[in-house]
């Protein structure tokens, strides 16, 4: 639902236009029917345990990095949004592709072009080529970058706020609230640059002509330009409670997975 909204311009009108979350909901069920809700699901399913995997295990190492270029044992706040930053970069390459798909299959206008997720892939590949995959990699960086280092900054700074819990529900429960506020505002500086991706990525290269939305801050510019700066937070409260607990649910169950392995090889 989130892409529906993003993807609507200015040039949208009557039933093509939706006026918020509930208002896009009723619409597309009542339009397209209700397994149009999970058009695009197996795309963002496949994703996500090479997502979340090199979000972390990125996150870990260049804290390594980074701490050893500084020489410093301690990761501090600024410490933990550059590495936030680069381990968004680094997984920007891996959710190219699959954002790509996703979008192909979510947009009205391009939907009945596709039979599933193979089908865009072969279609992107026959007519685009194998490069195109990677169409909005720029966007897509922009996005991770913010998201993961307000995430990662912001767990940082609400750990060290928050009272030490000497129980495992205790700790279980800083790190949910601490992963939630992460995701609230990673999700709040990123929301602009994921408008302008969505839009970039539905867009069809054509040899020798220049897409409308093509790179990002130029893009960004333009649509605050032609549709208003709320315009650049289109699809943001699907969103932010997507990612807001989600946030908080994915750090509880990276930190528990870690543990549990650390267990299995100390015993």
């Amino acid at each position: 639902m989130c892409a529906y909204r993003q993807l609507q311009d200015h040039t949208a009108v009557g039933n093509d236009r939706y006026n918020g979350m509930v208002d896009c909901f009723k619409k597309i069920i009542k339009q397209e029917g209700f397994a149009r809700l999970y058009r695009g699901i197996s795309a963002p399913i496949m994703m996500e345990a090479p997502k979340r995997a090199t979000k972390f295990a990125a996150n870990d190492k260049w804290g390594e990095i980074y701490r050893n270029a500084f020489g410093t044992t301690q990761q501090t706040q600024a410490l933990s949004v550059l590495t936030g930053a680069t381990a968004g970069a680094t997984e920007s390459f891996v959710v190219v592709p699959f954002e790509l798909i996703k979008i192909r299959l979510q947009d009205k206008a391009s939907a009945s072009k596709y039979n599933g997720m193979f089908d865009v892939l072969k279609k992107i590949i026959k007519n685009e080529g194998v490069l195109a995959l990677y169409n909005g990699l720029e966007s897509t960086m922009w996005r991770h970058v913010t998201w993961n280092a307000g995430y990662f900054g912001c767990i940082h700074q609400i750990r060290s706020l928050l009272p030490k819990q000497e129980t495992k529900r205790g700790q279980m429960t800083n790190d949910f609230i601490a992963g939630a506020i992460g995701g609230t505002v990673g999700t709040l500086v990123n929301t602009p640059f994921d408008v302008v991706k969505s839009r970039i990525q539905n867009t069809t290269r054509v040899k020798g002509v220049i897409p409308k939305y093509n790179w990002t801050v130029p893009s960004v510019l333009l649509v605050a330009k032609e549709e208003g700066f709320a315009a650049l937070y289109k699809g943001f409260i699907p969103k932010v409670l997507r990612l807001g607990p989600g946030g908080g649910i994915l750090l509880v169950v990276f930190n528990t997975v870690v543990d549990y392995w650390k267990a299995m090889g100390d015993a």
